[in-house]
């Protein structure tokens, strides 16, 4: 996969997620922000959509396509195995941080591998699967940042996604903003309040 990797100075490593139509670039300035001293990993997605990178087909706006988000999720997740030997980063600090399609995906990898991730910040993500065994999420830490007013995940999804979340174990903090879709700063340093809090405390 396309990717860049910026080495820091801590064992944490950001994996960083973009929305649709962005690149591995997008998300280096709120990794930094986020964690000044940790490795940075911005990855690209796979799939075209009218030109616009994303991590993993859609039928249509909302409505995923399950069966290619199954494989590109595992793609994801074999792409980060090989990549944490070829560029020296511990695996077990790897933290995701993903927005919108983003956010989607790095929840898929929470949802079909245990311990694949040491936490997850999620900006304005969906429910990936449904009906599906989730594993043992016990203790991982989870940031969902959401929009009150976000057009393309409703705060039902959102309430759904936190209770999935919970039911496996993970340690959710659910921040609201009243907008809609967009990343606003105020969710962006709540992130950094939250990941000082539960991820290098």
């Amino acid at each position: 996969m396309n990717h860049i990797f910026e080495r820091g100075t801590s064992d944490t490593t950001l994996l960083l997620l973009h929305g649709t139509g962005g690149n591995e670039h997008d998300l280096l300035p709120i990794g930094r922000m986020i964690d000044p001293r940790a490795n940075l990993l911005g990855v690209r997605g796979n799939v075209l959509e009218n030109g616009m990178p994303r991590f993993f087909k859609r039928l249509r706006e909302g409505v995923f396509d399950v069966e290619d988000l199954i494989e590109r999720t595992d793609e994801l997740k074999a792409f980060l195995d090989q990549a944490a030997k070829e560029l020296e980063f511990d695996r077990g600090q790897v933290v995701a941080v993903g927005y919108s399609n983003g956010a989607n995906i790095a929840g898929g990898l929470l949802f079909r591998h245990k311990q694949v991730l040491k936490g997850a910040i999620l900006h304005h993500p969906m429910v990936p699967f449904r009906n599906a065994a989730l594993p043992d999420m016990t203790g991982v830490p989870v940031f969902i940042g959401a929009g009150k007013m976000d057009p393309l995940c409703p705060p039902e999804e959102t309430n759904e996604l936190e209770d999935l979340f919970k039911s496996a174990g993970a340690d959710v903090l659910l921040h609201w903003e009243d907008g809609g879709h967009q990343l606003a700063r105020r969710e962006m340093e709540q992130a950094k309040s939250w990941y000082e809090t539960y991820i290098i405390a």
